[in-house]
């Protein structure tokens, strides 16, 4: 029944479109004069005050900007200027790494050279109290006094092996995360001491990464921990700013452990300190004396899979003037939050419901409300909500069937909001804390948007096999969509623990029109694990990585045939750990999946990092049967699709020993492939290689999925 209502939902559809009309090939290659149909919204500028917000938009094709401020008490719009946003009175003073040198710059210009030495500074930070610059030079901590410029060394040690507030790599990639660009180093709240991380790498084995380039080419020997292997050892170090004191955390660094991002508490009288065991499956933060380096337990969390190490700054909130904090956890199943005093101890659980991607966004402690954003009553779309810190009054604001993101007034009685759907544009609106919409500001409808006829994009949950879970799926269907023809598939992906890509918003994108056009069906698919059903959902991943992906993938592959699929061209591509899954679909999913695009593949979990693949899988001596299980190289007899495998050189994330160990099983099994290199790329490549990788892919979806030459017009 429900296909039969599908079906004649698309021919009513397919009617509807066929009365507008379509954009030309310009418009959807080029870009070419889309503006009548989608236009910029208005750009908000920020809160004057708590009630006033000030924002530019252009109107009817004019190119002048104009400015405005809307009053959340009146919902009127006042027109104004720029100038009504004050600007901070005190210096903007910042620090940039130029070449090998530090500069210091006073509101936008060059102020003073910083040091001068034939060794790059790495990573400038400000301090608090904007007095001091500290940084990184050949893997020692070093300050400056800005106003004398005179240097001081906090660390002596440091060498190729030994690194002072600079990362070890598996710390960079999985632990603190890639936007900390190897920064290791914590400045305290008032400036007087700085929290480092020591990591020593002599017991990491080296990696060969080969580069092309030159007579004889080179070797980047990279110290990379994969599953199994000895991690960097990590000292928690506390130095005075000036050099004059240092203090070595109570931990044993000899210990098999990892060290998450630590927190100062507001008046820097403790430091906070993330500590887990190599298993991954326990938490405990330790209040740490700064002074002397004495600890105690302050929190602990244990699971029966893994504890997520917190990598953004995002697990502890705390609350003004040393009134307790907000620790987040999904140890019940799904993101809550809870309320504890200073020393640690739980004052009460906040937050309730089936809330994931979590993120506190204000804390009134006047009215002792908090504002928090969650995907909560739709998992593919995000909402905020209030709450009392007692856990009382939980109240969803925003509105609609839409995902938002939003931004709170001065003292958060009013919120601005971008919201949006698969088949609505992003619209702009003004909200008080009481979920009641003040005004509306904008839309990026053009005026000519309902003229045209676009490929239809929709949300659709369909049963896993079990019965557990409603997979969310999100298709963009083939213009003028035909129910009694079958039409090729290309499915993107990316898979992995909590890594979902379907969301409830607007994504226009004129390329994908131009797919519609040519006849396929694209669809962006989650499974159980991928976020929409919590943590309990994530666990089914827990030692055995890439088995329930694909088995809930392949039941909407069964359902995509019933529905206008053609069952011999069902394509998917991915990249990371998406191109693992590719090749998982191509082999293990043979039956169901036809054609692969796989890029950057991890092929092997002995293969990956230590970090990452033990959270899931364990060590490999402690789960041989999942590390087999999860292997490509299992099922390579099962392959009998065309799968493109395609890799950078210097790939230092994922390996391209991973692609080459399934080149060469395919090879040994006598079977077909195509198979690319990126010569010098990374994990992902820019310019004129990127045009390449873009062009072969194109050209491999027309091959073998459209049965025709790829267009020109194509052509990057």
């Amino acid at each position: 029944m429900k296909n039969k209502i599908l079906i004649a939902f698309l021919l009513l559809a397919g009617f509807a479109t066929a009365q507008k009309k379509n954009l030309t090939d310009n418009q959807m290659l080029r870009g070419d004069k889309i503006s009548n149909l989608l236009q910029p919204l208005p750009q908000v500028l920020g809160w004057l005050d708590d009630e006033q917000l000030l924002f530019s938009k252009k109107e009817n094709g004019d190119t002048t900007t104009r400015y405005f401020i809307m009053n959340g008490k009146t919902g009127k719009l006042i027109p104004s200027t720029k100038d009504a946003l004050k600007e901070e009175k005190s210096e903007n003073i910042s620090v940039r790494s130029v070449n090998n040198d530090v500069f210091l710059y006073i509101n936008g210009q060059q102020d003073k050279q910083l040091t001068k030495t034939p060794d790059p500074e790495i990573n400038p930070t400000m301090s608090p109290d904007k007095k001091w610059v500290a940084f990184t030079r050949k893997n020692d901590l070093y300050t400056v006094d800005i106003a004398t410029g005179k240097e001081f060394r906090l660390t002596k040690d440091g060498s190729d092996l030994i690194l002072n507030g600079y990362a070890s790599w598996v710390y960079f990639e999985e632990i603190l995360g890639r936007p900390s660009r190897y920064k290791s180093y914590w400045w305290s709240p008032d400036s007087k001491s700085i929290c480092f991380m020591r990591m020593d790498d002599t017991h990491v084995p080296l990696f060969p990464i080969v580069g092309e380039t030159g007579q004889h080419g080179y070797v980047e020997n990279t110290r990379y921990p994969k599953s199994g292997d000895p991690n960097p050892t990590v000292k928690i170090g506390i130095a005075s700013t000036d050099g004059a004191s240092l203090v070595w955390a109570d931990f044993n660094d000899q210990y098999n452990q990892y060290f998450g991002m630590p927190y100062w508490t507001p008046d820097a009288s403790v430091l906070l300190v993330q500590w887990m065991n190599r298993g991954q499956d326990s938490l405990i933060i330790y209040a740490v004396n700064p002074s002397n380096g004495s600890k105690k337990e302050f929190y602990a969390e244990v699971q029966k899979t893994w504890v997520d190490l917190d990598d953004m700054g995002s697990r502890i909130s705390f609350l003004p003037s040393n009134k307790g904090m907000i620790i987040k956890s999904d140890k019940d199943g799904w993101d809550q939050l809870y309320l504890h005093n200073t020393d640690g101890s739980l004052k009460n659980k906040i937050t309730s419901g089936n809330n994931w991607s979590t993120d506190v966004q204000w804390i009134d402690t006047v009215k002792n409300v908090i504002y928090f954003t969650s995907r909560q009553q739709e998992s593919t779309r995000i909402d905020l909500y209030k709450v009392d810190l007692d856990g009382k009054n939980q109240m969803r604001l925003t509105f609609g069937e839409y995902t938002h993101s939003v931004d709170l007034s001065t003292k958060g009685s009013y919120f601005i909001t971008r919201y949006s759907n698969a088949t609505t544009p992003d619209r702009l609106a003004l909200v008080s804390n009481k979920g009641k919409i003040v005004g509306e500001i904008g839309s990026s409808a053009g005026t000519s948007f309902e003229e045209y006829a676009l490929a239809r994009t929709e949300l659709i949950r369909i049963p896993s096999e079990d019965g557990k879970f409603q997979l969310p799926i999100r298709i963009t269907w083939p213009l003028n969509f035909d129910p009694s023809k079958k039409y090729p598939v290309m499915i993107n992906i990316y898979g992995g623990p909590n890594a979902g890509t379907v969301r409830d918003g607007w994504q226009f994108s004129p390329l994908n029109q131009w797919w519609a056009k040519e006849g396929l069906i694209q669809v962006a698919m989650d499974h159980r694990a991928s976020g929409h059903f919590g943590k309990n959902g994530v666990n089914y991943m827990h030692r055995n990585l890439g088995n329930w992906e694909l088995k809930d993938w392949i039941t909407i592959v069964k359902w995509l045939r019933n529905n206008g699929a053609d069952s011999t061209k069902v394509g998917i591509a991915g990249f990371s750990y998406g191109g693992y899954m590719t090749s998982l679909a191509l082999t293990k999913g043979a039956g169901y999946f036809t054609y692969g695009l796989a890029g950057g593949s991890v092929t092997d979990w002995h293969l990956y990092d230590s970090h990452y693949t033990e959270r899931f899988m364990d060590s490999p001596k402690e789960n041989p049967q999942g590390y087999a299980a999860g292997s490509i190289m299992s099922y390579v007899d099962n392959y009998k699709g065309l799968l493109r495998i395609y890799h950078g050189t210097m790939d230092d994330n994922v390996h391209m020993q991973n692609s080459l160990q399934l080149v060469r099983k395919l090879q040994d099994a006598k079977k077909h492939f195509e198979f690319m290199v990126y010569p010098g790329g990374r994990h992902g490549w820019g310019g004129n290689q990127s045009s390449h990788s873009t062009n072969e892919n194109n050209m491999f979806i027309y091959k073998n999925l459209l049965n025709k030459e790829m267009p020109s017009a194509l052509m990057r």
